[in-house]
């Protein structure tokens, strides 16, 4: 029985982790002693980058999957299985394609017995509701991509749940139908209007939580932990031309681009990165161009974070992406949520082509532990080749096989780019094209 003073609570989490199992058996932590409370009337994001575990948390409380360790309840009740009074709205639209609108729409209403025509009075309630009348009878492939998503929302609301849970919603949707989506929920939210009590949704985007959520979580990684909580107290709607808005903003930003302390001994690079850094696929093309904008004009080799995202209409998870590149190659540093190019990264804007490459290669091999360990193989080995399961299987060590996919594919774009080794991929085999 709850207290008065916790009748509101929906969702209590304490010390929940979940850890999966990898194909060598040893166990990956994406999630480690979180804590989070929801209660009735506010709006909660959860703030991270990917692979942060903001979206396995989020099954945790949908009842999909178990935590490993911890408990979570809703209501006051452990939470076994899908709970009632919680529905989800996915990233994707996962509508079922053979059934219209209104078909889509009433399927939670099935599952609970409600009988037909409550059903229907229902659903078209809430297809209204979300801006959708009129199209009850549409099949999903006669939709655009932002009708699609409202039918999710639609599908979600029809329940009347306590807590709509939201799994980075807009982020399949190009950037004015997601704004527009964006506003339509805010101001149905401000209004009353929506069957709900609370929210939690899932984000990388920075402004998207300062615009929606009355309070931020934000997430570290590897694994996910709870590194900071900040409360929103601007008043709906929000300006995002406000000067405290865009002071939270960056402060966000500097907040999520700060160095943490080294879980891993340094290894030839930076503290904390070694054979355990996991690389994120980052186009060579992309950096290059990108250390030309901030060498020119107006940055002059300095630019503040939330304004280079505007600029470059790029998410704050992929323009960390490129910052953290950028640093680890030591052509830029990450400085109080402004990217700064150093001196190498400066030069490196004035060189051509040839010369960029020669110079990318070196920074590759010494400053990438990865990279300087399969050159020094190939070019110490009789044949100048090497599997890729010999790195591969390492890597394991330290992360899990998909990560340690992504990371030889971003080794092997780098490489390619740099002129240092090659790689077969039906072989699966690393080899020097022109060996000395």
């Amino acid at each position: 029985m709850l207290d008065q003073a916790d009748r509101n609570l929906l969702v209590d989490i304490r010390n929940v982790s979940r850890s999966f199992k990898k194909g060598s058996g040893n166990d990956v932590m994406v999630l480690d002693d979180v804590d989070l409370s929801i209660r009735e009337g506010e709006i909660v994001g959860l703030l991270g980058r990917s692979g942060s575990g903001k979206s396995t948390l989020l099954r945790i409380i949908a009842g999909l999957i178990a935590p490993s360790s911890g408990e979570a309840k809703c209501r006051g009740s452990v939470i076994q299985g899908p709970p009632l009074g919680i529905s989800m709205v996915f990233q994707s639209f996962a509508l079922f394609p053979w059934l219209t609108v209104l078909q889509n729409v009433e399927l939670g209403l099935e599952a609970q017995d409600v009988d037909r025509s409550e059903r229907r009075k229902r659903a078209l309630a809430a297809i209204d509701l979300i801006g959708l009348d009129g199209f009850e009878n549409a099949y999903p492939k006669e939709l655009s991509g932002g009708m699609r998503q409202r039918v999710g929302f639609a599908r979600a609301l029809v329940v009347h749940p306590d807590l709509l849970l939201m799994d980075e919603p807009f982020s399949a949707l190009d950037v004015l139908t997601a704004e527009t989506l964006r506003t339509d929920m805010i101001d149905l939210w401000i209004e009353g209007r929506l069957p709900i009590k609370s929210v939690l949704i899932v984000t990388h985007n920075i402004e998207e939580a300062v615009l929606m959520c009355d309070r931020i979580l934000i997430f570290s990684s590897n694994p996910g932990r709870v590194a900071q909580e900040l409360r929103v107290d601007l008043p709906h709607p929000r300006n995002r031309l406000d000067p405290v808005f865009r002071q939270l903003v960056d402060n966000i930003y500097a907040r999520m681009t700060q160095r943490t302390e080294p879980r891993l001994p340094s290894v030839e690079g930076i503290p904390g990165t070694g054979m355990g850094m996991i690389l994120n696929p980052v186009s060579t093309n992309i950096l290059a161009g990108l250390i030309e904008s901030l060498a020119g004009e107006p940055y002059n080799g300095r630019a503040d974070l939330p304004v280079l995202a505007g600029t470059l209409q790029m998410e704050a998870d992929e323009l960390f992406h490129l910052g953290e590149a950028l640093q680890l190659l030591r052509f830029a540093h990450l400085n109080e949520g402004d990217l700064v190019l150093t001196d190498a990264g400066m030069r490196f804007a004035h060189l051509d082509t040839d010369a960029r490459k020669k110079v990318f290669a070196e920074h590759l091999v010494t400053y990438v532990p990865l990279i300087g360990l399969i050159r020094r193989v190939l070019d110490e080995r009789p044949t100048h080749t090497a599997p890729a399961a010999r790195f591969r299987n390492e890597l394991e060590d330290f992360m899990s096989e998909d990560y340690a996919d992504e990371t030889l594919k971003t080794v092997v774009s780098w490489a390619r780019y740099a002129e240092l080794f090659a790689y077969d991929e039906q072989a699966e085999l690393f080899s020097l094209e022109n060996p000395q």
